[in-house]
């Protein structure tokens, strides 16, 4: 397929308005609230499980698979043998837009908003796993694209439909713990390598792999197997570092229950942080092994509120509260909310909020319920929507603004590497998270600007390879 045909054909269908698209499947009519026929794009590693659980509502019907690694989609082409197989997304846009109401997306963040664009402009129902967007500026855009074309929109933070946020705000709304001044979130992650120099050697690239399609809009580059499977979430060009990967997951708690918009000013440090090729272009190569992020956040409830991120073994001071032997968490991670009046702790994914010191919960009566639970689990929720209408709980609306909240971290983190490599770009210079001096990022959410250092403005969109602009 050509480009410049798949643009025409992208903007020629999102001029177009259509209520429901019609499915006739031989001879006789499916009507559309009975089944969601689906595009899957990005079926191997997480997309394997995002098909398995949209499907397990049973009321989704995959028409196309894509998957640029035939290996990694293999037990998903199998699980659905009748579903058209592609390569390239753009094939999928080609051969079956009339025939799909909604479309998956679960490849690696830097194709995200490269391969779902073009579906939501053509008023297709969208399910994308997180962080949204691999940059801010796609965040906000795919936020507005949605809005314009009132499509069903659900990023895949699942712990957003789970009970635990939905209890952990109505603590906060019953003032349990008073006004929140701090929040402390905290991650396992990276449980991948993270924190390479630049990676020179060329390796044969793998049959069932079209690294060329993998790599889409970023730059050109011999295949190595350091990058991929799963393990290109350690570098700028692919991933977002441990921040991304489980920001969106974590730092949703205080997001939504505090009502967090815009981070106004942001800093970070980090361990282990190479001089190298990419020193002259402004842009580390590699995320690091270990970062502290500090997001400032001013909110109509609580006043100014800072957000400290940990991830790669550091933890957050625990709160003389916490006893020998209780965690701050669960494996994977954490919240800790100080308030006035209290303190109270989450898992990962918001679960089991609980009040500090746990003496507190032996006597707690449980809260009137004041906020609906989703029974039918993050997926079911969407495909629900879709087919009924209604709200998700992690539309592109709120999952645009929470990406950039956290990819707001990532430009800190940039910022700091960038600091240490000029500094010591004559020696391969590694930087402690307390390495002396600091840079702060002042942030213009409204108009997506950093006011005082531009060098961060270029980081807040990408370049793109010629033919994979969005």
């Amino acid at each position: 397929m050509k480009r410049r045909s798949f643009l025409k054909k992208s903007a020629a269908a999102g001029a177009a308005f259509t209520i429901v698209p019609s499915f006739v499947l031989g001879k006789t009519h499916i009507p559309p609230s009975d089944t969601l026929y689906m595009a899957g794009i990005g079926v191997g590693g997480r997309g394997a499980g995002v098909c398995n659980e949209l499907f397990e509502t049973q009321r989704v019907k995959f028409v196309a698979l894509c998957d640029v690694d035939d290996r990694m989609a293999a037990n998903t082409y199998a699980a659905h043998p009748k579903a058209k197989q592609y390569r390239d997304f753009r094939n999928i846009y080609d051969n079956h837009l009339s025939e799909i109401d909604a479309f998956m997306v679960a490849t690696p963040d830097h194709t995200h908003a490269v391969a779902s664009l073009p579906f939501m402009k053509a008023k297709k129902h969208a399910y994308v796993e997180k962080p949204l967007t691999h940059n801010i500026y796609e965040a906000r855009l795919m936020a507005q694209v949605a809005k314009e074309n009132n499509i069903v929109t659900q990023m895949g933070n699942q712990g957003a439909s789970g009970d635990g946020i939905r209890l952990a705000q109505e603590i906060i709304n019953a003032g349990l713990i008073g006004k929140v001044h701090r929040v402390d979130c905290w991650t396992n992650r990276p449980v991948w390598p993270q924190g390479f120099k630049s990676i020179t050697e060329k390796q044969p690239i793998p049959d069932t792999l079209d690294w060329d399609l993998w790599l889409g809009p970023a730059a050109m580059r011999d295949y190595n197997a350091n990058y991929l499977p799963f393990k290109w979430r350690g570098f700028w060009d692919f991933g977002t570092g441990a921040m991304g990967d489980m920001g969106c997951h974590i730092m949703e708690t205080p997001f939504k229950t505090l009502g967090l918009r815009f981070p106004y000013e942001a800093e970070a440090s980090c361990t282990t942080v190479w001089s190298g090729d990419f020193v002259e272009a402004n842009i580390p190569g590699a995320c690091p092994p270990s970062s502290i992020v500090r997001l400032k956040f001013d909110t109509e409830a609580h006043g100014d509120v800072s957000l400290n991120w940990y991830d790669g073994g550091i933890m957050p001071d625990l709160p003389s509260e916490l006893k020998d032997g209780e965690s701050p968490g669960d494996s994977g991670g954490g919240s800790i909310f100080h308030g006035d009046k209290g303190i109270m702790v989450t898992d990962t994914y918001s679960g089991n909020p609980r009040l500090l010191p746990s003496e507190k919960m032996i006597d707690f009566v449980p809260l009137t319920q004041t906020i609906k639970r989703v029974t039918s689990g993050h997926a079911g929720e969407f495909v629900e929507a879709c087919l009924k209408g209604g709200t998700t709980s992690s539309p592109f609306s709120y999952g645009g603004p929470l990406t950039e909240a956290v990819l707001m971290g990532n430009l800190a983190i940039k910022a700091f590497q960038l600091k240490v490599l000029k500094e010591g770009k004559e020696a391969n210079q590694w930087a402690p998270y307390n390495y002396p001096g600091r840079r702060t990022i002042k942030w213009d959410g409204e108009n997506m600007k950093v006011t005082n250092y531009d060098t961060a403005n270029a980081w807040v969109k990408r370049e793109y390879r010629e033919g994979w602009g969005i």
